[in-house]
């Protein structure tokens, strides 16, 4: 505690200390205070296996802390003659990470686990040893948190992922994996003053974008505030401190207001009969931080730096103690919140209100059982903090239980490390929005989440088939956010797929994955029939065809190209990764025989004057209409194999593709419409009409009248008496473009219809 007056250190007043008159009065009603913006410092760490040993008696039977007795000789032993960047020994670290989790009262193997999470990495100890000595559950324990920096990566950003995908695997099939990692976090940021500025700032950086992220998710709050101040401290100094005088100065003049406010909320619980618990709380310096720069506040404007929680021992009482304060102090409308009947997603309960105090300064109130503080501030390690309360957890242990299985299957759509974690840190998203199924279920998504992230919630094939949502019984589209309360409910239609634009806007993790991993799956199928397509045409104008090679030169030629198969082979093919005329080539060789993408001037006149391959819009993500010039059928077609994007049609008296074949002739190809084609193609079109009221209604009115959909639309108005308007619709072919276009000369105010390509040239003079 520090010594001096209080408001020159960042310590509440001591009991030592005795101001006078007003200020000791507003000092003795405020001793009760709980701050949750300590002032980051170094925290006094166990420093002896014998001060742990007596914490650990207070729960452990004597047979468990043998057996932690002998994972403490092995971590010794495995870091002897080892010292930490402060010049302590490095013992003193695994042994201070074993007693946060004693705090929590975690298990013997927990405890084993955490005295050993050090020395697979820091020693030449293998995990078939700690298996033997320990047995599994610790060995999988340890190896589920230690890095991977025994591995090749790279680059040290990959290296990361990749250690951080094993733990959440680990962890989804254990969750005293990240129990332990965020106790060797929690004191690895606390002696973070040792290290230099730059691993200083990369720690906490990695702290506030990951593991205090993941504390909050699983309910940790104590863990999750200290050490978003922890590392905010380490990568803003001078920003946190500057806040933390402020607050300490703010404190200071609110002394008087809330010492009143405390007197009055007690007085009025105690006369409602109700046995009640009343603690300060303050906001903590990140927390201010970030609301500062979200919402765009100076420091002045962030009135709820302070509250109140009140604990009670019922849920009825709780809901009688909001009735009180409601009762005695006008609360502020929209401020109320009630998370005891829908729980945040952590498994949080409270009520949140915030009142109108003396001097119409608003304070937030909390108020909760004593079983709900619990859960509040440990969270998920409430399962051994309360053990002799099981089913007041329950819906907790099901609600991690839940996310941890979610991980598994996000990672199991995933293929890249990086991507994983970006999906991760997507879903651990603090704010959370509760919306509802028809049917009255809750479901919890991240702020910002859309009907998609709905649907996948609810199930893959859900999503994967959304066409469409409805929203408090209304049609929206599938892009709209989502606001407490909604009511969602998701159409699908038998053949719809999902869209590469959803990316764009989804914000579960879940969803990400799901439709990342539909598209790569759906692109390899669609760019294997396309090569398919490809090889067989070159095949026909070497003379051959792919039916009469014989498996022995496939497998050959398979092996020759270091593909997986001949799927994989035929997938570069759709893909533009190699050429179809030169694979066809190889296929005719003798055994041994190699052939190259360096083609002889006779044999590239052969390939490039292949029969023109046949589109019929159908060939899905493989190929792709180029928005230079937009081709339909009907239109003179080539086509350009771009490598890793698939085939790219154009029109044939396209510029910008006469150039390009021009350049690398090879990788173009003539193509031609199938008989029947299906599906929708964009173009562009520009109206130039007299500018009177209403004109641009009728003209869409026209587009609409004539079959075809509106994708986007914009008025080029100088004041004039016309007005340019462009638009892009969808049309089938020629046949039904020119109906479009018959249906907009029909319009009288309409003087003009031109089909034009993106650079604004015309493709088609009417």
């Amino acid at each position: 505690m520090a010594t001096g007056n209080p408001a020159d250190s960042g310590d509440l007043p001591s009991p030592g200390y005795a101001p006078t008159g007003l200020a000791r009065r507003a000092a003795q009603a405020l001793r009760f205070w709980r701050s949750d913006a300590p002032a980051p410092a170094p925290q006094p760490a166990v420093v002896s296996f014998a001060q742990l040993t007596e914490r650990l008696k207070r729960y452990l039977s004597s047979g468990d802390i043998a057996r932690v007795k002998e994972a403490f000789k092995v971590s010794d032993a495995a870091h002897l003659g080892q010292y930490r960047k402060s010049g302590e020994p490095y013992i003193t670290h695994p042994i201070a990470v074993a007693e946060l989790l004693a705090d929590w009262k975690l298990d013997a193997a927990a405890i084993q686990a955490a005295l050993l999470h050090d020395v697979l990495e820091d020693s030449g100890l293998s995990k078939q040893e700690l298996v033997e000595r320990f047995g599994p559950t610790v060995a999988e324990l340890v190896d589920g948190v230690s890095k991977l920096d025994r591995l090749r990566f790279d680059s040290s950003e990959q290296q990361q992922a990749e250690s951080f995908r094993k733990m959440l695997l680990a962890m989804a099939r254990d969750v005293r994996v990240i129990l332990i990692k965020l106790a060797d976090r929690l004191h690895n940021v606390r002696t973070l003053d040792a290290m230099q500025p730059d691993k200083q700032r990369r720690i906490a950086k990695e702290t506030l974008d990951i593991y205090a992220p993941i504390a909050h998710r699983l309910g940790l709050n104590a863990l999750y505030r200290e050490l978003q101040d922890q590392a905010f401290a380490r990568l803003y100094p001078l920003r946190f401190h500057t806040l933390r005088k402020a607050v300490l100065a703010a404190r200071g003049n609110r002394r008087e207001v809330l010492g009143k406010m405390l007197d009055a909320v007690r007085k009025a619980l105690g006369q409602a009969k109700l046995k009640a618990e009343v603690q300060g709380r303050e906001k903590t310096i990140y927390g201010i931080y970030r609301k500062m720069e979200e919402k765009r506040l100076s420091f002045s404007e962030v009135l709820d730096i302070y509250g109140f929680r009140i604990i009670v021992g019922s849920r009825a009482e709780c809901y009688l103690a909001l009735g009180t304060l409601h009762a005695l102090y006008k609360p502020v409308p929209g401020r109320f919140k009630d998370y005891i009947a829908i729980p945040k997603v952590n498994g949080y309960q409270s009520l949140h209100t915030t009142l109108i105090g003396p001097y119409g300064t608003p304070v937030e109130f909390q108020i909760r059982t004593r079983e709900m503080n619990g859960v509040a501030e440990s969270g998920v390690a409430a399962h051994w903090l309360y053990k002799e309360d099981d089913t007041s957890l329950s819906e907790l242990q099901s609600r991690t239980h839940q996310w941890l299985q979610s991980l598994l299957e996000i990672q199991s759509q995933t293929g890249d490390s990086t991507e994983l974690m970006e999906n991760i840190k997507v879903d651990l998203f603090p704010d959370k929005v509760y919306v509802f199924t028809p049917k009255g279920r809750i479901v919890s998504l991240p702020r910002g989440a859309t009907p998609v992230d709905f649907a996948y919630s609810i199930h893959t094939d859900v999503g994967n088939r959304c066409v469409a949502a409805r929203i408090n019984s209304e049609v929206q589209p599938l892009r709209t956010e989502l606001r407490n309360g909604d009511v969602v409910e998701v159409v699908t239609g038998p053949v719809a797929r999902p869209n590469p634009s959803w990316l764009a806007f989804v914000r579960t993790g879940r969803a990400r994955a799901e439709i990342r991993h539909f598209l790569r799956t759906m692109k390899r199928e669609e760019s294997v029939g396309l090569g398919q397509q490809l090889l067989a045409q070159a095949a026909l104008q070497l003379e051959f065809r792919l039916a009469d090679v014989a498996p022995s030169r496939w497998d050959a030629l398979v092996k020759g190209a270091q593909a997986r198969d001949r799927d994989e082979l035929l997938a570069d093919i759709g893909l533009g990764r190699r050429l179809a005329a030169v694979v066809a080539r190889q296929l005719m060789l003798p055994m041994g025989t190699e052939a190259t993408d360096t083609v002889s001037e006779k044999s590239r006149a052969a390939f490039v004057q292949t029969a023109p391959v046949v589109i019929r819009g159908t060939e899905g993500m493989a190929l792709s209409m180029a928005n230079c010039c937009s081709p339909i059928p009907g239109d003179a077609i080539v086509g350009h194999m771009r490598r890793d994007q698939g085939l790219a049609v154009h029109q044939s008296d396209c510029q910008n593709a006469q150039r390009a074949r021009k350049a690398d002739p090879e990788r173009w190809l003539d193509l031609q419409w199938g008989e029947e084609t299906s599906g929708t193609f964009p173009v562009n079109l520009e109206v130039n009409a007299h500018n009177e009221r209403g004109v641009l209604g009728r003209v869409a009115v026209a587009i609409s009248e004539a079959d075809s959909n509106i994708l986007n639309v914009h008025v080029e108005d100088d004041g004039s008496e016309l007005a340019l308007i462009h638009f892009k619709v969808q049309v089938r072919d020629r046949q039904h473009l020119a109906r479009v276009l018959r249906s907009l000369r029909r319009i009288k105010q309409v003087t003009k219809v031109a089909r034009v390509r993106s650079g604004g040239k015309p493709a088609d003079e009417t």
